[in-house]
Order: C-alpha cells, then structure tokens, then sequence
C-alpha cells in the first residue's frame, strides 16, 4: 500500500506505506515509543498479528511521522480475543458474521500535528485496508490525553448525545476504571474542538461510541470505544475516501 494526496492537496513529500520488513515495523514502533513511553519501548503480544501503517516525510530522509495498526478479525468472535476487549465487554458484538477491522496505537510525531493533511491520510489509508480485508464494522479506542475524564466533559458530553451505541451492539463494562459519559447539555464551540481529529471523522462517518470510558493510567489516557458501521457510509463519502486511498 503507498498512498500520496494530490486530491487533498497534502505535501507531494509525506507518503503512507503499510510496514512489511522488521525495519520498517521498528520505525513504527519507535515513534509509538517516542509518543507514548516518552521514549522507551511500547509493543505488545498484539503487535506481531496486526497490518502497521506509517506515514513517511520524504523531505527528512523518510523518517516516521505518524503511525496505526490493523488488526484483522475474521468475525465477532475472534473480537473477544482483541485489544479492545481487554478494556471493554464486546460480547454483544460475538455473533458479528462478518471481518472487523480493529485500529490501534494511532499517533503522530510532536512536530507534525499541525498538519491537517496527516489525518485525512490516515483515513484514506484505513479505508483501503478497510476494503481490502472486506470488513463490514471498524472498531477500535479513542483516546483523550491525561486520565482526568473532567478535562474533557464537554467533548464527552457531546459524544453522549450525538453519538451512543446501538443497544444491541453496545459495550458493556470491563475495566476497573471507568466512568459514565456526562450527561448535561454540552456547549459544541468548546465541546467539538476537544474532540481528536480522527474521532471527528469517524463520528462524520456515522460512528459512534460506548456510554463510558475508560481511564488508562498506562498509557496515560482517557479512552471511549468507537465503531464504524462501514455499510452505513454514506455512498458519496465512500466515494471520496476511495478516491483518497486509490
């Protein structure tokens, strides 16, 4: 996978490949540990069974400047043995028939997230794999920086209002710290701007999240569950994702 952004108007220099040799997947991870372990080592038992992504700048000599993993999960069930669900009862996602597509670890470098054209390459680079693994939901944790889930009510309350769950397909709780979604009246000029870049696109694309989160004193982060109902897209911003990713 190689994907460049004419259509999005992107620097010509930034360049998104899937990681396939160990040097490329050690770039990966030590951005991730750049970001996350403010320099040490992040991976997991995970790691070696996930796609990596990385967003490469050309101008400085190839280096890694932002990153995801995908695993691919042939059914519902296969979901239960996932990332996620070690922070999030999915057993109401057990019956699920179809691949499920779950995103990991997503950051970018520091210096580098200004740039609005990184998200939007990511984006189109999921839905390649998306489509390419022929999944029919995406899953994965959206995460909130710092574990002081009051530091972001606004856009926590938001998320509980235009976004809850299916009850069907809902998560239930697992961890051993959570809390519950506000539920006051958010104002969105506060509310909107709190929310990650990618979390707005995917809640763009009909996606939504659990009624709580949960606090990740590890990473040092506050974390909702989110889900995309790929069928559910809209047909003409499909469209342009696949135009994005081509």
């Amino acid at each position: 996978m190689a994907l460049t952004s004419p259509q999005c108007d992107a620097p010509p220099r930034l360049q998104m490949t899937e990681a396939r040799t160990p040097a490329a997947i050690a770039a990966a991870l030590a951005l991730r540990g750049r970001v996350f372990r403010a320099g040490g080592c992040d991976r997991d038992r995970f790691d070696p069974l996930c796609r990596h992504l990385v967003l490469r700048d050309h101008a400085r000599g190839g280096a890694a400047v932002a990153t995801a993993r995908a695993l691919v999960h042939a059914d519902g069930a296969a979901v239960q043995r996932g990332y996620a669900a070690q922070s999030y009862d999915l057993s109401r996602l057990r019956a699920l028939p179809h691949p499920v597509v779950e995103l990991g670890r997503i950051c970018v470098a520091p210096e580098h997230r200004a740039q609005p054209d990184i998200p939007r390459l990511l984006l189109g680079a999921i839905t390649a794999l998306v489509e390419d693994a022929g999944a029919r939901l995406l899953i994965g944790c959206s995460s909130f920086p710092g574990t002081d889930p009051a530091r972001h009510a606004q856009a926590l309350a938001w998320l509980a209002q235009r976004t809850p769950a299916p009850a069907a397909l809902a998560p239930r709780v697992r961890a051993r710290e959570t809390c519950a979604l506000p539920r006051f009246v958010p104002d969105p000029a506060r509310a909107l701007p709190g929310l990650p870049p990618l979390l707005r696109s995917y809640v763009a694309l009909g996606g939504w999240v659990s009624d709580h989160a949960v606090i990740d004193r590890d990473l040092d982060t506050v974390h909702v569950f989110t889900a995309v109902d790929v069928a559910a897209i809209p047909a003409a911003r499909r469209a342009r994702l696949r135009a994005l990713a081509a």
